[in-house]
């Protein structure tokens, strides 16, 4: 294969994350005219990382987790986009992992980019492990979101086993609303550190959606 056509084969598999909706939301019957894709998903996390290493000051290798954060759902291209609740961790990591090695293998530097992407997995340096927190509370902003615009409804659940979790129940019983819910189980599962935990908390007590949005626009 010439460089031309594996540079366009990589681009065009990379291209369809455009398509891929992110199966939560899907789950979650999100009633939206346009819901999220792993690529605008992709995105979020890597502008969620920039703004947070500028905050915060982290003292990482910034350009390292924007490129780990571009390659991180990479095998969602050929498996698709599955949750912790479709399957073990142990075996979507071993599926997902052949999936990465096989898109990569096509490209000089696939070796380099494979080894990156199982240190992101692997959660172990500095980089990953924030990277890895980027990916999740990215996730938990775009549920907050969705609350304010009031896509999901908790009695249309029916067909949704996640809501049906045992975790998940807990903490819909003690009244919390759909993100807040989202936000605390993160809080929970997830090795947050402090400052991610208060990026979470303020989403959990504040709106973040078209109000922040108005406060940019008043300023240009």
């Amino acid at each position: 294969m010439s460089r031309e056509e594996k540079i366009i084969s990589y681009y065009v598999l990379c291209n369809k994350l455009k398509d891929v909706i992110r199966t939560g939301w899907k789950n979650w019957n999100v009633k939206r005219d346009r819901i999220e894709s792993v690529a605008e998903h992709i995105y979020g996390t890597q502008m969620l990382a920039i703004a947070m290493k500028s905050e915060y000051q982290y003292d990482l290798d910034i350009v390292k987790v924007i490129f780990m954060l571009a390659i991180h759902e990479l095998g969602e291209t050929l498996i698709g986009d599955l949750t912790l609740f479709d399957m073990c961790a142990s075996e979507k990591e071993k599926i997902e992992h052949a999936a990465v090695h096989q898109i990569l293998s096509g490209l000089i530097d696939g070796d380099q980019l494979e080894s990156l992407f199982l240190e992101f997995d692997a959660h172990h340096t500095k980089e990953a492990m924030f990277a890895y927190q980027c990916d999740k509370l990215e996730c938990d902003l775009q549920s907050k979101l969705y609350d304010e615009e009031k896509c999901v409804d908790l009695t249309e659940q029916d067909d949704n086993d996640t809501f049906h979790d045992e975790s998940v129940q807990s903490l819909l019983q003690d009244g919390s609303s759909w993100s807040t819910m989202w936000l605390k189980f993160s809080q929970q599962k997830y090795p947050y550190d402090e400052n991610f935990q208060s990026i979470s908390n303020y989403a959990m007590n504040n709106e973040i959606g078209k109000q922040k949005c108005k406060e940019f626009h008043n300023k240009i």
